[in-house]
This record gives structure tokens, sequence and C-alpha cells, in this order.
């Protein structure tokens, strides 16, 4: 299996990755946001928000 950021073979200490550095490099991808999982319909986007505001309305005060 080839390390998915460098390309070079895994490390057992380190799979799926060769090193540290390329496991942290992965890492930093997901923090900044640069991976992401992509929604299946933008639908599903509006629903949730307006089932958020309807339990923000029944909330007592």
């Amino acid at each position: 299996m080839a390390c998915p950021i460098c390309k070079k073979p895994t490390e057992t200490a380190f799979r799926p990755f060769c090193s540290k550095r390329c496991a942290d490099i992965d890492l930093a991808k997901w923090f900044s946001g640069s991976y992401a999982i992509p929604a299946a319909d933008p639908e599903d986007t509006e629903e949730l928000e307006n089932e958020l505001r309807a339990a923000e309305e029944k909330k007592p005060h």
C-alpha cells in the first residue's frame, strides 16, 4: 500500500502513511477544511435549518 500523501510505501507504525510527517500533513488538511464530505442533497441543508428554527421556537424562554 502506498502513502496517500507522498506515495512511498507505508510503515506499519504510521499506516496508512509512511511517516509521522505525512500523517500530520493529512491531519492538517482535515483541520484546515481542505477535506470535506459533500452533502448528498442541498435540500437536506435547508430541511435541517427549518428543523432547527422550529426547535428554537418551541424552546421556553
